[in-house]
């Protein structure tokens, strides 16, 4: 699974001109899921990202994490984050999850978000959305959590 995760001061999502998440301090969490991806990826990722630590202790260091800080998530599906652009210009999106698997793992890791952290808000899988977001620090962090037997990003597969 991929993951673009932004500290926010506030962030909130729209569908046709109607806020359905908000959070104030936390996390933004783009999330995509890809072919091969299982509840275990979702977990493992979850389970990451409560615990990076990117907000700032007494002393100004990253040394806190959002469940540290009582910060919110504001979790938003985004299959694009699967593009791959190293052919012509219009990227090709087939490195993501098709539509039924998506959504299944976005479902799986809200559910899952939900039942271990207390501020937990969503955009709606497939939808059109208006992203607003004010970026703390800025900070910005990609995550990447590959199936067992995955090569790595950048490594040509095993035939």
């Amino acid at each position: 699974m991929l993951s673009v995760v932004q500290r926010v001061s506030q962030a909130s999502v729209a569908v046709e001109g109607r806020t359905i998440g908000r959070i104030g301090h936390g996390l933004l969490v783009l999330l995509c899921a890809e072919p091969g991806d299982t509840p275990s990826e979702a977990n493992a990722l979850l389970d990451k990202l409560l615990k990076l630590r990117i907000f700032s202790d007494e002393n100004g260091r990253m040394n806190r994490s959002v469940q540290d800080v009582g910060g919110g998530l504001l979790i938003v599906s985004q299959f694009t984050l699967a593009a791959d652009t190293r052919k012509g210009n219009r990227p090709s999106f087939t490195a993501a999850a098709p539509p039924e698997l998506g959504k299944a793992l976005y479902d799986h890791f809200v559910e899952r978000a939900r039942s271990l952290h207390p501020d937990v808000a969503c955009g709606s899988f497939g939808a059109n959305m208006q992203v607003s977001l004010v970026n703390d620090g800025p900070v910005t962090i990609p995550l990447h959590i590959r199936p067992a037997g995955a090569p790595p990003t950048g490594s040509p597969a095993k035939s």
